[in-house]
């Protein structure tokens, strides 16, 4: 059999003398540095530990900017922003056992958000791997089996030589369509073992894009061709794979309105025409949706949040587009494509051959959006709305938003016009506590251009108070408003509405603003009336600061429990 055909990359004469002669004083921890760098990192994220002090040793003699938090949960919530932010794998460097396990939450939402994270953490020593109880410091019996759960993937290193091919796994798994979180664990004494390995150079982990099959395109053209009331449900994948512009092209030509999932906000412009905004968790948005002969679904598994709490059925045809394939046909039946976002919707957009006409769209659109606001009239919130439109004023469109698991972000997912793709990011894909302020420092790493907002309630902001240490000593350009109501308000609201009255809600909490500068970050007491003007003049003064909000906001009435 003949090779002719194959490719061979000889080195250059540099490159073998390079490889022949490496630096001195390497470790297993160099290798980790040097194959992050190869593959393109330039930021990695981390809280040091005992078994992991081999790679952070070889981080001072790396390219790399290391950006250290104060508890691995928001460190690896940092690591999630900056993925979402960039689009680019978030080296997020672990310690051993509590270190490691601290994580999980963090990535639980990252897998949850399909953002690319990076997880390296250490091991105890190789003899220790296997599940003996041999009494290391920090060991586990099955490490890997507290993330496998968690993680895309799991890769394990027992040698040196196995850490760049280890690494650059990991990292082309985390990058491939879904994006997500993965797990890379090396044992201490590979972390701090001398290498006389060659210096790792330039690697490539690129991914297969994940295409659509032309015969699926072509029944799915031809749906939404033939459709009388076709819509669009666009999901958090339409952001992710940047198609916002394909979602938009694709609604005009064939007059679909569109409703975006909480994870979606900002994939369709906010005050078009076809927009039917975010009203997920409302029952005129839900029927209309209903109605419909034909549902694309795009980047979207139409879980619990996107399907009013799974009171959603729809009477005609869905089409499903998700890069996930466990999430076709999860919840609904219909015609599944497992692709990306983008390059699904370039393939319909190139396979319709002519513009649906429908002149009455814009108007069906118009009136379920009246009655979405006569229900919220009805119900006396107008704090909550004036809160919001403040937030909404003060904030500059390119500036991102993180919003932590609080009544006003559960406000924002269906009221706020996030104006333009990937600048509103929240926890509701795995709903943990703590998120909003720890991702907006992430956020300010990856583009420090712009101010970055993160929004928390009192008993989410004490997860992360620690992070004000972190936003001072890198300087990092967030403002954080917390929004005070003494405890943990959507809870005290849920039992209160189900059981007559909260348990366990009420909460003693710090002074915010005296704790804002006790870190040396500038704070700030605020009320409804002067919130637009404090939150937009924090938001202009570069570095760290805290507004605090002492409110009492309430939901508006669900639809999914009549």
């Amino acid at each position: 059999m003949s090779h002719d055909h194959d490719v061979v990359l000889r080195p250059t004469a540099a490159q073998t003398e390079a490889a022949l002669n490496p630096p001195a004083g390497r470790n297993g921890g160099d290798l980790v540095m040097e194959t992050l760098a190869g593959l393109g990192a330039t930021t990695v994220f981390g809280l040091p530990g005992q078994h992991a002090l081999g790679m952070f040793d070889a981080l001072r003699r790396s390219s790399l900017s290391y950006v250290g938090f104060r508890v691995e949960n928001n460190t690896g919530f940092a690591a999630d922003a900056y993925g979402r932010i960039t689009g680019e794998v978030a080296p997020l460097l672990l310690s051993t056992g509590p270190g490691a396990l601290t994580s999980l939450a963090a990535l639980q939402e990252a897998a949850a958000g399909s953002s690319p994270v990076l997880a390296i953490g250490s091991q105890v020593p190789v003899a220790g791997l296997g599940g003996g109880r041999h009494g290391y410091l920090h060991e586990l019996r099955d490490q890997q089996a507290s993330f496998r759960d968690v993680v895309k993937s799991v890769h394990t290193v027992r040698t040196a030589s196995q850490i760049p091919s280890a690494v650059a796994a990991a990292w082309e798994s985390a990058l491939t369509a879904p994006h997500g979180p993965v797990w890379v664990e090396i044992p201490q004494d590979v972390l701090l073992a001398e290498t006389t390995l060659p210096v790792v150079t330039a690697m490539d982990a690129t991914p297969e894009d994940v295409v659509p099959r032309p015969e699926l395109t072509a029944v799915a053209a031809d749906l939404l061709s033939r459709a009388e009331r076709p819509a669009i449900i666009a999901g958090g994948g339409v952001v992710r794979s940047d198609a916002s512009g394909k979602l938009r092209a694709l609604a005009e030509l064939v007059n679909a309105p569109v409703v975006t999932t909480f994870g979606g906000k900002g994939a369709f412009p906010w005050e078009h025409p076809l927009s039917l905004q975010s009203w997920l968790e409302d029952r005129h948005t839900t029927d209309f949706l209903e109605d419909a002969d034909v549902l694309l679904v795009v980047g979207s598994g139409l879980g619990e949040l996107s399907s009013n709490y799974h009171t959603f059925a729809p009477r005609g045809r869905v089409i499903q587009i998700e890069a996930d394939a466990g999430k076709l046909e999860s919840n609904h039946p219909g015609l599944g494509i497992h692709a990306d976002a983008r390059t699904a919707l370039s393939a319909l957009l190139e396979t319709i051959e002519e513009p649906r006409e429908d002149p009455s769209a814009p108007e069906r659109v118009a009136a379920v959006l009246a009655k979405v606001r006569e229900r919220i009239a009805a119900q006396d919130l107008t704090l909550e709305q004036q809160i919001l439109a403040a937030v909404r004023a003060a904030l500059p469109d390119a500036s991102p938003s993180f919003w932590d698991m609080t009544i006003l972000a559960y406000w924002a997912w269906s009221a706020f016009d996030a104006r333009r793709p990937n600048t509103m990011h929240s926890a509701q894909g795995a709903g943990g506590l703590g998120y909003g302020f720890p991702a907006a420092l992430g956020a300010a790493v990856a583009d420090p251009s712009h101010p970055v907002l993160a929004v928390s309630g009192d008993g989410g902001a004490m997860y992360s108070i620690a992070e004000l240490a972190t936003a001072r000593q890198y300087g990092l350009n967030v403002t954080w408003l917390i929004v005070d109501d003494g405890g943990y308000g959507i809870l005290r609201e849920y039992m209160s509405d189900a059981f007559g009255e909260a348990t366990a809600t009420e909460l003693t909490r710090p002074d915010f603003v005296a704790l804002a500068e006790s870190f040396g970050v500038p704070g700030v007491r605020t009320t409804p009336e002067t919130l637009r003007d404090d939150l937009a003049k924090a938001l202009a003064e570069p570095g760290p600061s805290v507004v605090v909000l002492p409110a009492l906001l309430r939901m508006f009435a669900p639809t999914h429990l009549d």
